[in-house]
């Protein structure tokens, strides 16, 4: 068993490595709504366009268990990173939990709120039901028919769950009739199955906090739980660093397993010596891989 001082000391010096990449400024940014959070920035290809050239649409939608503190500025040097690889990017920004401390109820921690409800859903879908129209305009090189999801820890959920909208409980405000047009989804880290999460306590009890406390958990998961909202026939891959003490992997292995279950097959990629933070580090083999699976989704 890994000595908890030593996996302190690899968490804190990855995060530190991941965070240390100065901001990278979007080529534009536009509004799907009035709120100041409901922008969505893009990265435009960083190679060479030949005549007609279209690349896959990457949509990012940042981590940072639902909770005000982190908005998707920490997430810029890893969507220039895709732009680099050649890809269209769509950074996705939606409205977070409060900064005030965690009513009674809502789960374990003192910090800042994670996520509101319904806004932080209400905003992901505006924003995904928006981004065609707005690639066309922001992004011409962009190919929407070729768009994968992608996210990081809360982040990775929201895309699971943006990837299960069709599946939603009939008279969900944000149910689609049909599957949304996507060549899949590729998950990091993410909190996809939210009974494991809660047992493991995972973002100091973010998961309840997000579903408005214990009292409205069972209902809310209901419409929240991409674990619960399966199968979607979206294909859909997860990549878990197996060292990684922020979401443990048997959250990501528990979704997998709930997928499994319902008949559907979830791909999973286990980084040997990886914690949470170097899937979105430039820096880091973990985040080559990354643009590896978003790669073969996408092309």
């Amino acid at each position: 068993m890994p000595d908890p001082a030593d996996s302190a000391a690899r968490d804190a010096a990855e995060e530190a490595s991941a965070l240390s990449h100065p901001a990278v400024d979007p080529g534009s940014t536009a509004a799907y709504g009035r709120h100041p959070d409901q922008v969505v920035d893009f990265y435009a290809p960083r190679t060479s366009p030949d005549r007609d050239d279209r690349v896959p649409l990457v949509v990012v939608l940042h981590g940072g268990a639902w909770r005000a503190p982190y908005d998707r500025r920490h997430v810029s040097p890893f969507a220039d990173f895709l732009a680099r690889r050649g890809f269209a990017v769509a950074s996705v920004e939606y409205r977070r939990g409060t900064d005030i401390p965690a009513p009674r109820g809502a789960g374990a921690g003192t910090g800042p709120v994670a996520g509101r409800w319904p806004e932080t859903f209400d905003d992901v879908a505006a924003a995904l039901d928006a981004l065609p129209a707005l690639a066309a305009a922001h992004l011409p090189r962009a190919d929407v028919r070729r768009t994968v999801l992608t996210g990081h820890s809360a982040g990775g959920h929201l895309a699971l769950w943006a990837a299960a909208r069709h599946v939603l409980p009939a008279g969900s405000p944000w149910r689609l009739p049909g599957p949304p047009d996507l060549r899949g989804v590729v998950a990091l880290a993410p909190i996809a199955h939210f009974d494991r999460a809660v047992e493991l306590g995972v973002c100091g009890g973010a998961v309840t906090q997000l579903l408005g406390g214990e009292a409205d958990f069972k209902v809310r998961a209901a419409a929240a739980d991409p674990a619960v909202l399966l199968p979607t026939g979206i294909a859909t891959a997860v990549v878990q660093g197996r060292e990684d003490t922020v979401v443990p992997p048997p959250v990501a292995e528990a979704y997998v397993d709930a997928a499994a279950k319902a008949g559907e097959m979830v791909g999973l990629t286990l980084l040997d010596d990886v914690g949470h933070f170097p899937l979105i580090d430039p820096a880091a083999d973990a985040c080559a891989v990354v643009a590896e699976e978003i790669a073969q989704l996408a092309w």
